[in-house]
């Protein structure tokens, strides 16, 4: 038989045409003719593989996430401090808005259209996910790096959340793809997001926690630092700028 016609290769052209038609017509103004037209099959066919429009999202989010699940698993396997994976996993996430802006649309704007996918849906390889960025903040606190009263389960989710508003603000302001900033603009601001970042992780020095008499001031020092250094607001208004 043809490798056309393989099973899995067939549902893999309709995933991939799934995401051009969402993100070019939002997923309620997608039509399941649609991703069939574009991706060379029968109307039929596509319930062959996929109950509704709804199960396709949900199938697309799994599989892309598996998929960057890997090349994290990858890339950050070739590291070895936790700083250099954290720093890494920042640049690389908001490298995939430069790389892949159509699926990334998806991942960031359409998935928040299906009620199903809010209400009744328990993404596992978003789990995979959370528990690779997790693993990273718990070999820091082993290894003295990261600050020991962090919370990694609840951080976890809030650096995912801040990483993930920067890639909606491009997303939803980059619609067309001359605008978009290069990978070389993403890398940068992933850097400066990364500093900021890891610096709020690293444990207090002693002289902020010697004493009651000393908080206050170390407590300015702390604060004086941050302001010093550039903020990720900052960061992402250097490279929207040069996306317009």
């Amino acid at each position: 038989m043809a490798a056309s016609r393989r099973p899995g290769e067939k549902r893999q052209r309709i995933i991939d045409a799934a995401v051009d038609v969402f993100a070019a017509k939002g997923f309620f103004g997608s039509k399941v003719s649609e991703i069939a037209e574009a991706a060379g099959v029968a109307d039929g066919t596509i319930y062959l593989y996929f109950r509704s429009k709804d199960d396709i999202l949900i199938s697309l989010f799994e599989e892309k996430m598996g998929e960057m699940n890997r090349r994290f698993a990858t890339l950050l396997g070739e590291l070895h401090s936790p700083e250099a994976k954290l720093r890494r996993y920042v640049v690389e996430h908001l490298r995939m808005v430069a790389e892949q802006p159509r699926l990334m649309q998806v991942l960031t704007v359409e998935l928040r259209q299906s009620a199903r996918f809010i209400k009744e849906y328990s993404p596992k390889a978003f789990a995979k996910y959370l528990a690779l960025l997790g693993s990273i903040l718990d070999d820091g606190q082993r290894r003295g790096t990261f600050r020991r009263d962090l919370d990694t389960a609840l951080f976890r989710r809030a650096l995912f959340g801040a990483i993930d508003e920067i890639s909606l603000e491009f997303v939803l302001r980059s619609s067309r793809a001359e605008d978009q900033p290069d990978a070389r603009d993403f890398d940068r601001m992933g850097d400066q997001i990364a500093s900021f970042i890891l610096q709020g992780l690293a444990p207090p020095r002693a002289s902020e926690t010697a004493s009651p008499s000393t908080s206050s001031g170390a407590a300015e020092s702390g604060l004086d630092r941050a302001a010093a250094s550039p903020s990720w607001q900052e960061a992402a208004a250097t490279a929207l700028g040069k996306a317009h």
